[in-house]
């Protein structure tokens, strides 16, 4: 890290401008700026994303074994009513999510990102184990799914906590020109962590019956998951906190400025809606858009292919393998677009290409063949990837640095448990409720025009510093550049800055007269 940034405190809607003789801002300093350290970067980068690619190592190994975990909790149920408690089970994690992002979120805005998030990973990889040592139906009967819901109860309310902090803490501390590209990285790992699950589950099948798959072998992934999630914690305790909850925690303290007033961090869950109830708006249907498709692709595809199309368990499996990893691919190469040319721009693009490409997708993979198949879900993959690319880096800049992760803890989880983990329950009833298998096409369309409407009203956040929160970025060199070319810069307001240590101005009869174009912009 660089010099240290002064501590920063958050930015008044109310706050008073020069011409009200109080306060006026000055111009932007080296020491002002944050320089991230590579080393701390690439280690906070690391911590999270292993972190994700657990979580969605959980999602993708319940995805894939959905049909089975019907069979094995429901043996005596009719095969359409095991998919949907299958299905439903899985949706009833997301039904926990919102709660957990409302408790972890208001903790991580309090005590820390990085100790939130590792209490969520600790929550997260112990209830994935605990699934693959659950007594089932045979042993124990009714009690067998009903212990099944807990334990998927209590995933969601840890992985509530998960993402809306690993954005958080990765936005803080990637650089503001490079924030797309870093933050996409977070969802390669997620992508990769499903494709993780999707192979496992597909070489168990390839080595067992499928009497041995329904007897003992689906506990193996889970069972895996307590491997993987020590590996994950051991490397999420070792990353530090983001310089720009430290900064906005130190002025806390030290009650620089007017930071510790009750517009810096609302008091509760309901005053941080109140106060910042437009932007939450907006990420619930950008989250709505994005996560429709991205889980119709994952989670659903899988029981689609086999339980809609006919395809055995194996090849529903194996088919999505390579469009994950394509799906990974990727997601940096749009997350770096959207550092160019803007996120508004790239996901526009995302909820274009889903209104042309959902119907063909949706009847390339109607007609059976593998090859058509393959091109159907690739076409669904270039839009998962447009959309989500720019996810991580567009919704934390919805929210300033005191309030961000508890305002993302409620608005992605809620559009979550909504949109999201119900969508693969969603589709398979509208299928079956209409027996027309473009149905998925027509509700990812839908929800691609919520997130279209939501992108509209969305500030550019490209190449800009996070609210609340002073400029940062990669090295000394950009810092100097940064200062000396602040009053052409257009990525930079001077107003819409911290006030950091802002100098008094004269009294406001005279602060007209006194103008100086010395003194940089004005607020």
């Amino acid at each position: 890290m660089g010099t240290p940034p002064t501590p920063a405190r958050e930015t008044r809607p109310d706050r008073p401008t020069r011409a009200s003789g109080r306060r006026r801002p000055r111009r932007l300093r080296v020491d002002d700026v944050t320089v991230v350290d590579p080393a701390m970067m690439k280690r906070a980068i690391g911590g999270t994303v292993v972190g994700n690619t657990m979580e969605w190592y959980d999602v993708g190994v319940y995805g894939y074994l959905a049909v089975t975990m019907g069979r094995v909790f429901l043996p005596e149920a009719d095969p359409s009513l095991q998919i949907l408690f299958s299905l439903g089970v899985f949706a009833s994690t997301y039904v926990a999510r919102p709660l957990g992002g409302v408790v972890f979120g208001r903790l991580g805005d309090r005590v820390g990102r990085q100790k939130v998030l590792a209490t969520t990973l600790i929550l997260m990889a112990g209830a994935t184990f605990l699934i693959g040592v659950l007594p089932d139906f045979a042993a124990i009967g009714a009690l067998a799914p009903i212990a099944l819901v807990v334990l998927k109860l209590l995933q969601g309310f840890s992985t509530g906590g998960e993402y809306a902090g690993a954005t958080t803490f990765v936005s803080e501390y990637a650089p503001d020109k490079r924030r797309g590209f870093f933050a996409s990285i977070l969802d390669l790992g997620s992508y990769l962590g499903f494709a993780l699950g999707a192979a496992v589950v597909s070489v168990l099948q390839l080595l067992t019956t499928e009497q041995q798959m329904l007897d003992w072998a689906w506990r193996l992934p889970f069972l895996l998951a307590g491997v993987l999630g020590v590996v994950a914690i051991y490397f999420r305790l070792k990353i530090e906190e983001s310089p720009a909850f430290q900064a906005t925690q130190d002025a806390q303290e030290n009650k620089v400025g007017e930071i510790a007033d009750a517009q810096g961090r609302p008091r509760n869950t309901l005053a941080l809606v109140r106060q910042h109830w437009r932007p939450i708006v907006i990420a619930i249907g950008l989250v709505a858009a994005s996560n429709t498709v991205g889980y119709a692709l994952t989670s659903y595809m899988p029981t689609y292919l086999t339980d809609s199309l006919g395809y055995d368990p194996l090849h529903g499996t194996l088919l999505t393998i390579p469009v994950l990893v394509l799906l990974a691919l990727l997601l940096p190469v749009a997350g770096r677009l959207s550092d160019r040319i803007g996120r508004r721009p790239v996901m526009w693009l995302g909820a274009a290409s889903v209104l042309l490409l959902a119907l063909p997708a949706f009847l390339l993979i109607g007609v059976g063949s593998i090859a058509t198949t393959l091109a159907g879900l690739s076409l669904l993959a270039v839009s998962v990837a447009l959309w989500v690319s720019s996810q991580a880096s567009s919704l934390p800049a919805l929210f300033p640095t005191a309030s961000r992760y508890g305002a993302m803890g409620v608005s992605y989880n809620v559009a979550i448990a909504v949109f999201g983990g119900t969508t693969p329950l969603i589709i398979q009833a509208l299928l079956q409720a209409t027996g027309n298998e473009l149905v998925p096409a027509f509700f990812l369309m839908a929800t691609s025009l919520i997130g279209a409407v939501a992108v509209w009203f969305m500030k550019e956040s490209s190449q800009r510093p996070l609210p609340g929160s002073m400029p940062s970025v990669a090295t000394e060199a950009e810092a100097h550049e940064l200062v000396e070319t602040q009053d052409a810069n257009p990525h930079i307001d001077l107003g819409d800055l911290p006030f950091l240590d802002a100098e008094p101005a004269e009294p406001a009869a005279t602060a007209a007269s006194a103008a100086s174009p010395s003194r940089g912009t004005e607020s």
